[in-house]
């Protein structure tokens, strides 16, 4: 079977703590890939060592002894304009270091598989924001990647969770990994994916619950030594911590008692800990999940969700028992551990391949129809054709049909993960506000016109400042509450009167990247903005840490 002129869309969870990548096989089937080490995951934590970077276990273990040449949970910091890390006279960002965890995803699938990783889909929390989104983009194109889409976390999961599931249902994805969490209401019926609403925390995750174990057996070894030395103020012993705390987390899922070792100023001492323990500790972190759990449930509500028939557990963290018992106690759902590990890796392929796929269709009724690509509109096209189509990529591809019927028949619909606004001066109050034009959970693709007036006769020109916030209101009279994403300043004709109409258009698309039109209409001019966040790295910076890469040695 050859598979040759549908080209391969790598899917890759970069994840906090554990990262993973995979691709659809010559029998339209995800595979996650394992790394050199034979693992299906790998670690995502990059140890500095000269010109080379070493990515994964073996970055893990060597932390304990070199903790300042080790960087781990660089996606918390993902957008971040202010955060780098040093080393050797240089400072790296984010999505410089989170490039080395990609390439080394992708060279260990290269070797396994034969087959060059260039095309990637790449997941993102769904609480990502713009800054965060176009940071992940950018580590895959430091990483060398041609980067598809990027893809949420959970609408990934349902994609695989739908491909599996044919039946018409309304699923709540449950996505607790390392270092995130996303909640998030989907609808599955007759083979189209709807995200109706989502929420969550992109500093919340399983690595929370590590540090409370940490600073509990640390307050227990200083009680047991009779010691005010603290632990967890020494590197290499905080180190440690972390790793046998998560080593205990992962114990007490099976077990209900382990022993934590804690060696620190020539004193090792076993600290016990129960799992009834364990969940006394990090009982206020679960129940931050279940309060975003009520509120995402309710904005479901708010557009006419009411009935939910499953709740899929996705990502490592939802193995912990307690997570299985809190949301038995508290909705009476269905719950299914959909592939905790895999399903977000898998889930981004198999949208890959969709892509790949729906692009082969396309050039193929454009040949049919006589029309240029980019005329091409699938939903006014014939059945007919489109069913010609479908059979001609099968056979050109060396793809059964219904393989190919199932990807193009797909249809994912996304919502944004914020609410968007201008700077607008309100005459009421005499006060600035922020107007949103678009809320959080609006289905994308999404556009919006919204119209607002000049404050005085012959205004020069109108400051166009976009703040990004997570209000369900139109209009935010605190500021306090958006974050400024961009501005641009359009110029308008000499001797306009007092309150001349702009219309600003907001156009949101299926990524949640944003594009801004500020016109004023009479004369025609306008101003566009297409939203390259101040709180990420500039091209240039991208193209010197993308320089910077191809001289290291990723291991």
């Amino acid at each position: 079977m050859s598979d040759q002129t549908v080209p391969t869309i790598f899917g890759i969870d970069l994840g906090t703590t554990y990262s993973c990548i995979s691709y659809v096989d010559e029998f339209s089937k995800p595979v996650v890939i394992p790394n050199l080490e034979g693992d299906s995951t790998t670690p995502s934590v990059v140890q500095f060592e000269g010109d080379n970077r070493i990515v994964g276990k073996e970055a893990k273990n060597s932390a304990v002894m070199n903790p300042t040449e080790a960087c781990e949970m660089v996606k918390r910091h993902m957008g971040e304009s202010d955060w780098r890390f040093h080393y050797n006279g240089t400072d790296y960002t984010a999505e410089e270091i989170s490039s080395y965890i990609l390439r080394k995803l992708a060279d260990d699938a290269e070797q396994a598989i034969n087959i060059p990783v260039k095309d990637v889909v790449i997941t993102c929390p769904a609480y990502f924001g713009i800054a965060e989104r176009d940071a992940t983009k950018k580590a895959g194109e430091i990483a060398g990647f041609n980067v598809r889409e990027i893809i949420n976390e959970p609408t990934a999961a349902a994609v695989m969770y739908g491909l599996q599931n044919e039946q018409d249902q309304v699923v709540l994805v449950y996505d607790l990994g390392g270092g995130t969490f996303d909640i998030t209401v989907i609808e599955i019926q007759g083979g189209a994916i709807t995200v109706v609403a989502t929420g969550g925390d992109h500093t919340l995750g399983g690595r929370n619950w590590d540090e409370a174990v940490v600073r509990y057996v640390a307050d227990q070894w200083m009680k047991e030594a009779g010691s005010n030395d603290d632990p967890v103020d020494t590197e290499e012993t905080l180190q440690d911590l972390w790793i046998r705390a998560e080593n205990a987390k992962h114990a007490l899922t099976a077990r209900k008692e382990t022993t934590v070792v804690v060696s620190h100023n020539g004193k090792r001492i076993g600290i016990p800990l129960t799992r009834e323990k364990f969940d006394e500790l990090t009982n206020h972190l679960l129940e931050q999940t279940i309060n975003y759990t009520n509120s995402t449930i309710e904005a479901a509500k708010a557009r006419n969700y009411s009935k939910f028939d499953q709740i899929l557990l996705v990502g490592g963290s939802t193995k912990m028992p307690q997570v299985n018992e809190r949301l038995k106690q508290e909705y009476n759902i269905p719950l299914k551990v959909f592939d905790p590990d895999q399903a977000l890796a898998k889930g981004a392929a198999v949208y890959g391949r969709k892509l790949a796929i729906d692009e082969k269709i396309i050039h193929k009724i454009a040949e049919l129809t006589g029309k240029t690509e980019e005329k091409v509109d699938l939903e006014s096209v014939s059945q007919t054709v489109k069913e010609q189509a479908q059979q001609e990529v099968a056979e050109d591809s060396g793809l059964k049909l219904h393989a190919v019927k199932k990807y193009n028949d797909m249809s994912v619909t996304n919502v944004a993960s914020h609410s968007f606004g201008i700077i607008a001066f309100d005459p009421s109050t005499q006060q600035d506000v922020i107007s949103n034009l678009v809320l959080v959970n609006d289905p994308l693709p999404f556009t919006k016109v919204g119209k607002f007036y000049t404050q005085e006769a012959e205004q020069e020109t109108v400051e166009l400042k976009v703040m990004e916030n997570s209000v369900t209101e139109k209009i935010i009279r605190d500021l306090t509450l958006g974050q400024e994403i961009g501005n641009a300043v359009l110029h308008l004709p000499p001797r306009l009167p007092k309150d001349t109409l702009i219309e600003v258009t907001f156009d949101l698309n299926r990524e949640g990247r944003l594009h801004i039109v500020g016109r004023e209409p009479h004369s025609e001019q306008s101003i566009e903005i297409e939203i390259q966040t101040a709180r990420g790295i500039s091209e240039e910076e991208k193209e010197v840490a993308r320089q910077r890469s191809n001289k290291l040695v990723i291991s």
